[in-house]
């Protein structure tokens, strides 16, 4: 195994499902191994809540026991690999406590950003191949949101204490997330290593764990009310999370099945079988591609929903309540699946899809960018997502895909808001283009090496791309300062995407 494997870049052929490095192509057992901590943390976090829980006991043995039971899953999965993550934390710690404040984020950022490649490169190139199932690095890339999340945060804190709060532009969930104090090392490893998340997240701001392990009432819940009383009173911020672990495990069970099911009916690799190709009508081709991305999305699902459901075991997620004084208990959810299957535009999709990673990716990215932030925001996103170079295709598609929705919401969408049937009509014309416009930007994210995927933009003779560059170039669209003051001007608040979803302003 102890071999470059770049040739490999080119000519991995994904059609026989195998390689050299991965044996007989079974499950490995790591992935056993996953699914098995996942499960027994989910019996933990309950204990967690009901044994160790704030009015109990103290954030010093809630830490400490949220950081050993997240270094022993560490263990139990990915065995001394695992060291990987207390280096990575360590040396991003050393980084915040040693360094200036104007300077930390960036040096942390760099860091961290950097060891995880290193990791991935390696793990790719030298070792595993094709093994992107619950490999080391997998954890490694929610920490490294974590720390560079807590570093921005940190940055901004001081900001709004040493300078002017207007400097910069700190944006309104900057400043919610800003804080004003560096971490214990304590704090900091249960931060990052706490067994509710060390296995697939997902990332949530320092300020909201915090929180949730002192026990202190969820700042987002004071602006909602419930029978007319306000959630600043211990016994309504603390309601009970049992019905919404039911809900979510229910969905991954069916999301499990779905995948196990199907996934074998509709393989991605056939859009690239030669056979495929030539007998099939073209029409044929894009329904079979839509139905075989279709039938990938349910392993994220089960994955993501299962660790959300891990969290709100433990009592972490609870987001207020709702107008008809339910628990909302997405914080620190990661997808929301009917607007991923019915999103009627690239944007709806992505910022319903993997949502803790673009918040992330927004946060220290695309609001800090000065130039071309959507082009950065996506090749930081390709970096962080690994060394594959289906990755890389994905990210460059997708900054052009991006660029020709904008224009094409922008310049054609305000034309028919005029009525409900012309809203209808665009709505599933959008629908339809828009499930299109993925399935075809992700093939290489599945496929993984450059072979298969150029193989792939070549049967479709690139049309994609060259659609959206032209469309891209024709439209004009407002820059983005005056984008952003329009969306300043909305009435609708920034988490409410469903309501201000029809805001002739707001994209």
């Amino acid at each position: 195994h102890a071999q470059w494997n770049i040739p490999r870049l080119l000519f991995f052929n994904p059609l026989t499902n195998r390689c050299p490095l991965r044996g007989n192509g079974k499950p490995p057992w790591s992935l056993v191994n996953f699914v098995v901590c996942q499960l027994f943390a989910l019996l933990t976090a309950f204990w967690f809540r009901l044994y160790l829980h704030p009015s109990k006991t103290s954030p010093f043995v809630r830490h400490v026991v949220a950081t050993l039971l997240g270094f022993y899953f560490a263990l139990f999965c990915f065995g001394w690999y695992a060291l990987h993550f207390l280096v990575q934390s360590g040396l991003t710690y050393g980084i915040m406590i040693l360094t200036g404040v104007e300077h930390m984020h960036k040096y942390c950022l760099v860091v961290a950003l950097g060891y995880l490649s290193f990791c991935q490169i390696t793990r790719v190139y030298v070792f595993d191949y094709g093994m992107y199932s619950a490999d080391f690095t997998g954890p490694m890339m929610v920490i490294t949101q974590k720390i560079t999340s807590l570093a921005f945060e940190i940055h901004d804190g001081k900001k709004l204490i040493f300078f002017k709060p207007d400097t910069e532009c700190i944006y309104t969930q900057q400043k919610y997330n800003c804080n004003m104090r560096m971490p214990s090392l304590l704090e900091y490893f249960s931060y990052n290593c706490n067994f509710m998340g060390i296995l697939a997240g997902p990332t949530s701001s320092y300020n909201d764990y915090i929180a949730f392990i002192e026990g202190t009432p969820c700042r987002r819940s004071k602006d909602h009310q419930t029978n007319g009383k306000t959630n600043g009173r211990h016994k309504q911020t603390d309601p009970s999370p049992n019905i919404e672990v039911v809900r979510k495990l229910a969905t991954c069970f069916f999301s499990l099945m779905v995948f196990l099911s199907v996934c074998k009916v509709f393989p991605v690799e056939r859009n690239i079988d030669d056979d495929f190709i030539a007998t099939t009508p073209f029409y044929a081709q894009v329904v079979y591609l839509y139905l075989s991305m279709l039938t990938t999305r349910p392993k994220y699902y089960f994955v993501w929903t299962l660790a959300d459901a891990i969290n709100n075991a433990a009592g972490f997620g609870f987001n207020g309540y709702n107008s008809d004084g339910s628990p909302r208990w997405d914080l620190i959810s990661n997808l929301r699946i009917m607007d991923i299957e019915f999103a009627t535009s690239f944007k709806m999709f992505l910022d319903n899809w993997n949502i803790q990673t673009a918040h992330w990716l927004k946060r220290v990215c695309y609001e800090r960018c000065p130039y071309n932030p959507t082009a950065a925001t996506f090749i930081l996103s390709a970096m962080w997502h690994g060394a594959y170079p289906g990755y890389y295709l994905t990210f460059l598609t997708g900054i052009v895909v991006t660029l020709a929705a904008r224009a094409m919401r922008h310049n054609v969408r305000p034309y028919f808001l005029g009525s409900p049937s012309h809203k209808l009509l665009y709505d599933g014309i959008t629908w339809a283009g828009t499930q299109i416009a993925i399935c075809y930007t992700v093939v290489p994210f599945v496929l993984l090496s450059v072979g298969p995927s150029m193989k792939f933009y070549r049967s479709w003779y690139f049309s994609v791309h060259i659609g959206c560059v032209l469309l891209a170039v024709a439209l004009p669209v407002k820059p983005r300062h005056l984008r952003f003051r329009d969306q300043q001007r909305c009435t609708h608040t920034e988490t409410s995407t469903k309501d201000c979803r029809d805001c002739p302003t707001h994209y």
